[in-house]
């Protein structure tokens, strides 16, 4: 089959031919159809992750998959209901099963997890062996290529908007900052009209395109954060919206500079969620998050749970996307483009 594979850090992925992988007996093994490639492919092409995790190479890339079953292992009970041609998706993080972490269900953030895209098997292969409880049947109406992004960047920023909402920051009477709408942001900006009952959702970006985008999406407002200081954008965000702070917000970048802008807006008994990873340090006063009484959560990927209910919210049409595909051969320039921050939505690898 052929697969994409990290030989060494800071090197273009070899494009090559390997073995179709094994499936174990509690496996199935998937005919990938489209693979979504994210910043982090980038960060790890890029060695971002390797002082946090050592993993041997060569390992297949890709982790956002959808795809159809091809065998099913023999211990996989019939109960499961998988059966050959069924359309699937690959939920992240597979967990050890038996941690506190996995008992409830948050595979995700087990201690033993394993990622596919970040070991010998990924996405950018034609096939990916995955345990059954990993994996999802979804609608056979649904696009292949729309189904790949929602197993991160439209669960990812899902879970992030879910935690706003049980922390009870969402609300008719607050107001909400999206910050950074690419390919993550475009989807936060819809969930928090969806999950957010009612609040003013903000959208905020130095991209004028990606900023029309999430207008078209559901944002109330946008601001563009382009060259202009935290007293700038407080100052845009008052006339539009009356308030010069926001009750709550989803960071989808991570980016140092753009994080303190953000803490610099957020209000009493404010509430930030990042998912994202464009930084590696969060530098801001201490102070006002003490007398603030701010919340900062984290929020990792998403755990089954998380992505069955984005399946549902896609198999009912209530998530727009904009999608960027390329092919197999193309995934080196997609990478680089990613880099250089040409991509303007989600860009997807179908086979």
């Amino acid at each position: 089959m052929k697969a994409a594979r990290l030989h060494e850090y800071s090197q273009p992925l070899v494009l090559e031919d390997v073995p179709v992988p094994e499936h174990q007996p509690d496996e199935i093994l998937v005919n990938v159809k489209a693979c979504g490639m994210c910043r982090s492919d980038v960060q790890l092409v890029d060695g971002y992750f390797y002082k946090y995790a050592n993993i041997p190479r060569p390992m297949t890339v890709g982790h956002e998959i959808a795809g159809v079953v091809s065998k099913i292992g023999s211990l996989v009970p019939k109960a499961s209901g998988f059966k050959e041609g069924d359309h699937v998706v690959v939920a992240p993080g597979w967990g050890d099963g038996t941690c506190r972490h996995c008992q409830v269900g948050n595979t995700q953030i087990c201690a033993n997890v394993r990622w596919p895209g970040f070991g010998p098997v990924g996405g950018f292969a034609e096939f990916i062996p995955v345990p059954a409880r990993y994996l999802i049947k979804v609608d056979k109406r649904l696009q292949f290529e729309e189904l790949a992004p929602l197993t991160d960047a439209g669960l990812t920023t899902y879970r992030g908007v879910k935690k706003l909402r049980d922390a009870g920051a969402l609300g008719p009477d607050r107001l909400v900052g999206i910050f950074g709408v690419g390919g993550l942001g475009l989807y936060a900006v819809q969930y928090a009209k969806l999950l957010g009952a009612g609040a003013t959702v903000v959208a905020f970006a130095r991209n004028a395109d990606k900023l029309a985008i999430a207008k078209e999406y559901g944002a109330d407002y946008t601001i563009n954060i382009k060259n202009k200081s935290h007293d700038d954008v407080a100052n845009e965000l008052k006339a539009a919206t009356g308030e010069s702070t926001l009750d709550a917000i989803m960071d989808c970048a991570g980016a140092p500079e753009m994080m303190q802008l953000a803490f610099s807006i957020l209000g009493i008994s404010g509430h930030y969620t990042d998912v994202g990873l464009v930084g590696d340090r969060i530098d801001i006063p201490l102070f006002p998050r003490v007398s603030r009484e701010q919340v900062f959560h984290g929020s990792f990927w998403g755990n089954n749970i998380d992505l069955e209910e984005v399946m549902a919210l896609a198999a009912h049409g209530k998530i727009r996307h904009t999608i960027n595909l390329f092919k197999f051969d193309q995934i080196n320039d997609e990478i680089n483009r990613l880099r250089k921050g040409e991509v303007v939505g989600r860009a997807v690898m179908k086979f």
